[in-house]
C-alpha cells in the first residue's frame, strides 16, 4: 500500500534537481510550460543538440510524453522496479498515453437465455452458455465497433450447448484487434456460427480459433467477408471441426482485399466424419497472402474440400499443404482457379493424399510454380494446369517510356517519377494517414530502465499484460526482431523510443545542421491534387537523408535509417479545381533503387526494374525526413 504525501513546491523543485539522470536545466522563457514536463526537457535537449535557429518542429514536440512533472517523477521511481510498474500498468498507460491491452472483465457466464449483445466491448465470455439447453440465438452486432485494441475471450463458449451464434459486424474498423475463440461450440449438437463482415477494415487483426467446433455434430459454420480490407495480421485456426461429424464450414470471401495477412490451418479437420469445407473468393485481390493447412483433414472419412477462386488476382502469396488429407477415406477435394495470382506465388504440397482411399483431387485452371512431394498421383487430375512461368494477367499500358501494369496492389500515387514534380502537374494522392494507434514517446529516462531485447521479451509480456498468444506480445516480439535485424547493405539504422535518441541517431548521421521535416497535413488524400511551387532540399542536388518511420509497440517506436543517395523536394499541393493550396508537402526520391527487389511495389506501379529508374514517394502523416540544412 502506498501513501500519497504532498510536498510543497520548493521542496519537489529540490527533489527533481538532485536527479542527475534528469538533466534538468531550467528554461527562463514560458516555450517549455513547466520546464520538468517531458516536453520541456525535449525543447531544451532540441536546443542544445541542433546548431540552427529554424523553427522546432512541433511534430517531433507534440509526440514527447504528456506526463505531468509528479507523474514523471512517480513513473520513474516505479519503472525501477518492474514488479511495481506492473501493478499500475493501465495507469501508467493511460498517462503516458500507451497502447496496452485491457484486462478483461469478470466471465459472464451467469447470463442466459436469447442475449443480443450490442456496441459491446472487453468482455469475458468464458464458459458462456455451456450445456445451455434448448435452441435460442446469441447475437453480437456491432461488437467492439471502432475500438483501437479490443480484446475479448470466448474460451470454451457454448461448449455442449444446440444454439446458434451470429457476430455480425464483429470489431469492425479496428486498429489492433486481438480475439480468442478456444474450444468454442466443442462437442455440440447442432447449433450454428456465422461470422459475417468479421473484423472488416481492421489495422493488424489477430484471432485465434483454436479446437473450434470439435466433436460437434452438424450444425454449419459460415465465415463471410471475413477479415475483409485488413492489414498484415494472423488468423489460426488449430483443431478446428476435429472428430466432428458432418459440421460443414464455408469461408465466402475471406480475407479478400487484404495486405500481408496469413491464416494456419492446424489439425483442421481431422478425423471428421463427411465434413464439407469451401473456401470461395479465400484471399482474393490480396497483396502476399499466406496460408498454411497443416495436417488437414487427416484421417476423416469422406471429407470434401473445394476452392474456387482461391487467392485469385492476387499479388504473389503463399500457400502450404503439408499432410492435406493424408490417410482420409474416399473424399474429394477440388482447386478450381486456385492460385491465379498475378505476380507467381508458391504453392507447396507435402505428403497431401498419402495412404488416403480412394481419394479425387481435381485441380482445375491452377497456377504456377508448384511443388508436389509424396503426392497420390493416380488419383489426382490436372486440367488446364499451369506450372511454368507466370504470365501477366492485366493488360499494359505505356507510362513514363516504360511498361506499366494495372495498378491493382499499390495506392495510385504511393510511388511516382521525379519529372511528376513540377509545377502544375496533376497527379493522384493515396491515402497517407497515419494508420498507426496513437502513441506518445516515453520519457528517455523511462525507456532507457525498460527491458528492449528479444532476449527479455518475458519480461516484457510481463510488464504488459500479454499472454504468449496474444496480439500485444506478437507485437513486442516483431517490433523487436525488426529492430535488431542486421542492416542491408550501405544502411545505417537504428530503432529509437524517445525523441531525444531519434535527435541523436540523426545528428550521428548528419551532423548538427539538420532540418527535420513531414507532409503538413492529410489532405488530398486519396483524391488527384495539383503540385504548385517545389523546392528541391539542398539545391536539388542528390544528398543523404534520415528518414524515420513509426512501428507497432506499445510505446511510440520509430525505425529509422540513412538513406543514402537521395533528393529531398518541398511541394505545395493544391486543389486541381480551385488552385488553392491545401497542403506543403515533402516527397523522397531515391536514386539508386539497384539493391530494392523485382517484385517491390514501385516497380509494379511504374513498371521497369531495379536500378533503371528513381523512385519517389511522399512523406506520410507522422512519419518523417531529416537532413542537412539548406
Amino acid at each position: 500500500m502506498h501513501t500519497k504525501i504532498l510536498l510543497p513546491s520548493c521542496i519537489l523543485l529540490v527533489l527533481l534537481f538532485s536527479l542527475p539522470s534528469f538533466n534538468v536545466v531550467v528554461a527562463g522563457d514560458g516555450e517549455s510550460g513547466n520546464p520538468f514536463t517531458p516536453k520541456g526537457y525535449l525543447i531544451r535537449y532540441w536546443k542544445k543538440q541542433i546548431s540552427n535557429d529554424l523553427p522546432k518542429p512541433w511534430f517531433l514536440l507534440n509526440k514527447a510524453s504528456p506526463l505531468n512533472a509528479a507523474q514523471f517523477v512517480t513513473y520513474t521511481k516505479l519503472v525501477a522496479d518492474q514488479n511495481a510498474l506492473t501493478t499500475q500498468l493501465h495507469s501508467f498507460c493511460s498517462s503516458a498515453n500507451l497502447m496496452c491491452a485491457p484486462d478483461l472483465s469478470p466471465s459472464l457466464e451467469k447470463h442466459s437465455g436469447d442475449i443480443h449483445f450490442a456496441t459491446y466491448g472487453e468482455k469475458n465470455f468464458t464458459n458462456y452458455g455451456t450445456n445451455e439447453p434448448g435452441v435460442g440465438v446469441n447475437s453480437f452486432k456491432n461488437y467492439s465497433d471502432g475500438e483501437n485494441l479490443p480484446v475479448n475471450s470466448f474460451r470454451r463458449y457454448g461448449r455442449g450447448s444446440p444454439r446458434d451464434n451470429l457476430f455480425v459486424t464483429y470489431s469492425p474498423d479496428g486498429n489492433v484487434i486481438d480475439q480468442s475463440f478456444n474450444t468454442y461450440s466443442t462437442s455440440t449438437a447442432g447449433g450454428s456460427g456465422q461470422f459475417t463482415n468479421y473484423a472488416a477494415n481492421v489495422n493488424v487483426p489477430n484471432l485465434h480459433f483454436t479446437s473450434y467446433s470439435d466433436q460437434g455434430t452438424g450444425g454449419e459454420q459460415k465465415f463471410t467477408t471475413y477479415s475483409q480490407q485488413a492489414n498484415a495480421g494472423d488468423q489460426y485456426f488449430k483443431s478446428y471441426g476435429k472428430n466432428g461429424n458432418g459440421a460443414d464450414s464455408k469461408f465466402i470471401s475471406y480475407g479478400n482485399d487484404t495486405n500481408v495477412v496469413g491464416s494456419t490451418f492446424t489439425n483442421y479437420g481431422q478425423t471428421a466424419n463427411g465434413e464439407n469445407q469451401k473456401f470461395t473468393s479465400y484471399g482474393f485481390n490480396g497483396n502476399v497472402p499466406e496460408n498454411h493447412f497443416k495436417n488437414y483433414g487427416v484421417g476423416g472419412n469422406g471429407p470434401s474440400e473445394t476452392f474456387t477462386s482461391y487467392r485469385d488476382q492476387s499479388n504473389v502469396g503463399d500457400d502450404t499443404f503439408t499432410t492435406y488429407v493424408k490417410d482420409a477415406n474416399g473424399g474429394a477435394a477440388n482447386f478450381t482457379n486456385y492460385g491465379q495470382s498475378f505476380n507467381e506465388g508458391t504453392d507447396v504440397f507435402t505428403t497431401y493424399g498419402k495412404g488416403a482411399n480412394d481419394p479425387h483431387i481435381n485441380f482445375k485452371t491452377y497456377g504456377v510454380n508448384n511443388t508436389f512431394k509424396d503426392y497420390v498421383k493416380d488419383t489426382a487430375t490436372f486440367s488446364n494446369y499451369h506450372n511454368k512461368t507466370s504470365q501477366v494477367l492485366q493488360s499494359l499500358t505505356e507510362v513514363n517510356g516504360g511498361k506499366k501494369v494495372n495498378n491493382r496492389w499499390v495506392e495510385p500515387g504511393k510511388f511516382f517519377r521525379e519529372k511528376m514534380l513540377k509545377s502544375g502537374t496533376i497527379m493522384p494522392m493515396p491515402d497517407i494517414k497515419d494508420k498507426m494507434p496513437k502513441r506518445s514517446f516515453l520519457p528517455r529516462v523511462i525507456a532507457a530502465k525498460l527491458p528492449f531485447s528479444t532476449s527479455k521479451i518475458a519480461e516484457l509480456k510481463k510488464i504488459f499484460h500479454a499472454a504468449d498468444d496474444s496480439q500485444v506480445a506478437k507485437m513486442i516480439g516483431d517490433a523487436l526482431s525488426e529492430c535488431e535485424r542486421a542492416p542491408s547493405a550501405g544502411e545505417t539504422k537504428r530503432c529509437v523510443n524517445s525523441a531525444e535518441d531519434m535527435i541523436d541517431f540523426a545528428t550521428s548521421v548528419l551532423g548538427r545542421n539538420v532540418v527535420v521535416r513531414t507532409t503538413e497535413n492529410t489532405k488530398g488524400s486519396n483524391g488527384n491534387i495539383m503540385i504548385g511551387s517545389v523546392k528541391g532540399i539542398n539545391g536539388g542536388k542528390v544528398t543523404k537523408s534520415v528518414s524515420c518511420h513509426q512501428t507497432l509497440y506499445p510505446s511510440l517506436l520509430y525505425y529509422c535509417h540513412s538513406v543514402p543517395k537521395v533528393r529531398v523536394y518541398q511541394a505545395d499541393i493544391l486543389d486541381p479545381n480551385s488552385k488553392a493550396k491545401i497542403n506543403h508537402g515533402v516527397a523522397i526520391c531515391h536514386v539508386d533503387t539497384s539493391s530494392w527487389g523485382p517484385t517491390h511495389g514501385a516497380f509494379i506501379a511504374l513498371g521497369s526494374g531495379p536500378g533503371k529508374i528513381e523512385v519517389c514517394h511522399w512523406i506520410f502523416e507522422n512519419d518523417m525526413t531529416w537532413a542537412i540544412a539548406d
